[in-house]
């Protein structure tokens, strides 16, 4: 325990700690629920109405490979995959052990993963369970991607996200998807943060693009513009059965309650229908990117994701805690999470804020940014 308890005293000392704190009633400029599905009324009635219709058991009593599986389960996955146009699905309990499960197994050792050196940290950690090669490539830079591809081995995975969760950039996927194809790789996309907003009814990137045909898997997460909870990886029927049969996340997890699996249904859904939700996000974006103007302190980006780099943990913590002072839900970003010297508070849209909730957040960081 002494070794646990330096390392936490050390943790302390270095401003890094991290504590649950419950929520706070404040202006929310944080949380993923980007079309407020995470606090809609109809959604929940319409969930409880389907519920008390159905299976009421509280859980699945089992991973899906024995007692788990459920014909509720076969429907939706029927109804996710046809939504985002995919061949097959499979639901998993939570995005991490989506792309956990996927890389992990996904290529042997006598494979290549190629990542770009600033997805998400499950598909980081899913790679490095893997046994296969593995490159980073600089961030969206499709002529150091080319030098990894041109190194790769066996099959080449090339993992990427469509919209990312630090900088709230969009990568050029029509282009990286020719570079697969040039050099026979597979590209494995995430879309958890795009997912809800982008794409017909919310489809995501690769659908609006038109790509679903040039890519081998994509992740759909639920956590963020659905409002709700679970993943799916979507891809082709044999990729499917691959997963139920390699993917340890999947096959040793419990599978999800009928209640959730509700949820999941009933989101997509309203997900159909969110077409106001997705224009008031965009109205609400472009409010806040012209109130920016040219302050270069701002990362480009016409996301939802929208960070303010305040370089120095320090700084960065202190200007969060005046901003929550005035009651606004933000939260900083801290190095090692982001590269010494990129440190930010990332501020995120939703539908349901309002212009002056914007003004009011202008104010409140211009009156302190100059503090620090």
């Amino acid at each position: 325990m002494s070794d646990i308890r330096n390392i936490l005293r050390q943790r302390k000392s270095d401003g890094l700690f991290r504590a649950l704190k419950h929520e706070i009633k404040s202006t929310d400029f944080c949380s993923n629920d980007y079309l407020g599905f995470a606090r809609s009324s109809s959604l929940t009635e319409a969930v409880f109405h389907e519920v008390s219709l159905g299976d009421k058991r509280n859980g699945a009593t089992g991973s899906r490979l024995l007692s788990g599986n459920t014909e509720l389960y076969t429907q939706l996955e029927r109804q996710i995959s046809e939504y985002h146009s995919s061949e097959d699905a499979l639901i998993y309990p939570s995005g991490y052990q989506a792309n956990l499960g996927l890389l992990s197994c996904i290529a042997t050792k006598n494979d290549t993963l190629i990542l770009d050196e600033l997805v998400h940290a499950s598909l980081i950690d899913g790679a490095r369970l893997s046994h296969a090669h593995r490159f980073k490539f600089s961030h969206n830079n499709l002529n150091d991607l080319c030098k990894k591809l041109e190194k790769g081995r066996g099959t080449i995975y090339v993992v990427v996200e469509s919209l990312y969760s630090m900088d709230g950039d969009i990568p050029d996927l029509k282009a990286i998807s020719e570079l697969c194809q040039k050099f026979n790789a597979k590209l494995i996309v995430d879309e958890a943060h795009s997912a809800g907003i982008y794409g017909p009814s919310g489809a995501g990137l690769v659908s609006e693009l038109g790509l679903q045909n040039q890519v081998f898997a994509r992740i759909i997460t639920y956590g963020k513009a659905f409002g709700i909870h679970g993943a799916a990886i979507l891809g082709s029927s044999e990729l499917k059965d691959y997963l139920v049969n390699y993917s340890r996340s999947f096959i040793y997890s419990t599978g999800l309650p009928p209640y959730q699996l509700v949820c999941i249904k009933q989101a997509y859904l309203h997900m159909k229908n969110a077409e106001n939700e997705r224009k008031n996000l965009f109205s609400n974006i472009a409010y806040f990117r012209a109130k920016i103007k040219s302050d270069s302190r701002w990362i480009s980006s016409n996301s939802p994701i929208q960070s303010l780099l305040i370089s120095g943990n320090k700084r960065v913590h202190d200007l969060a805690i005046k901003l929550q002072q005035l009651q606004f839900e933000v939260f900083p970003i801290l190095s090692p999470t982001v590269a010494s010297g990129q440190e930010r508070i990332r501020f995120c849209m939703h539908s349901f804020n309002t212009t002056e909730e914007i003004d009011q957040l202008f104010i409140a960081i211009n009156s302190n940014i100059h503090d620090l």
